[in-house]
């Protein structure tokens, strides 16, 4: 696929994975993989503009209704599109209608771009991970289809073995770490055909195995602070994002 890695604008869709979450900066905010790819596009073509429509925890169909229609209208160089893994995380999901529903999503944001970025997101390694598996790889069929059927790039992050290890991910053990995404941005950066800055693949030193009671204050941490909540917003029927406005909601020039 020829590239043409001189793209003017961006604008990212999704769910917490692409608002940033947990790169956190000082001010509390988020930073995340699709602000650096952006940051690093603008040094690269001045009058850069860019658009950051994901918010946490949507689903596909919110994804669709409230994000894919906004983004097209856009009609910026690039989109990247990361939905479906929430669904495939919920104790129930109808994995026909989440593909159904990336179908539509692929079928709007296709025309109205000059290249569509889709992925496979990155799994954390560890024994939770493997009841959902089946249900991520049913999805990121769909995505490679989808991708040969409309020309995207897709960029394939699950099959990263690095991006499995647990020190790239946050203490929630759903988001990756600053360099987590520090290296996601990179992966998309190449697939879009600029020249590599490092190899994001690049595995990290021998890990140092915790000890047992550092390993079960940490899964006590994880279940008090995350877990629980999670659940709870789960029988509920709330989410982390409601009622939260878009991440960067206009097209404009990146400043910063």
């Amino acid at each position: 696929m020829q590239m043409n890695a001189n793209y003017t604008s961006l604008v990212a869709v999704g769910d917490s994975f692409t608002e940033g979450m947990s790169d956190l900066l000082p001010d509390g905010s988020y930073r995340g993989w699709a602000d650096l790819l952006a940051g690093r596009m603008a040094a690269h073509t001045p009058g850069f503009r860019y658009a950051n429509l994901a918010v946490r925890g949507k689903l596909i169909g919110q994804i669709v209704d409230e994000q894919v229609d906004v983004a097209a209208a856009m009609k910026p160089d690039v989109i990247t599109l990361v939905g479906g893994l929430n669904d495939t995380l919920r104790p129930k999901v109808d994995m026909v209608r989440v593909r159904d529903l990336l179908t539509e999503a692929v079928e709007k944001l296709a025309p109205s771009c000059e290249q569509l970025v889709l992925m496979r997101s990155p799994g954390r390694n560890g024994p939770v991970m493997e009841r959902f598996r089946p249900r991520m790889e049913e999805l990121f069929t769909c995505i490679d289809d989808l991708a040969a059927r409309h020309g995207a790039v897709v960029v394939d992050l699950y099959g990263a073995g690095v991006l499995g290890d647990q020190r790239l991910w946050d203490v929630d053990r759903l988001h990756l770490t600053a360099e987590g995404h520090r290296r996601v941005a990179e992966a998309v950066w190449q697939a879009l055909g600029y020249e590599p800055g490092d190899d994001w693949r690049a595995p990290l030193p021998p890990a140092v195995r915790a000890t047992w009671a550092t390993r079960r204050v940490s899964d006590a941490r994880f279940a008090k602070q995350h877990l629980v909540p999670w659940i709870g917003r789960r029988l509920t029927g709330r989410s982390s994002g409601d009622g939260r406005p878009p991440k960067r909601a206009d097209l404009t020039p990146y400043d910063s």
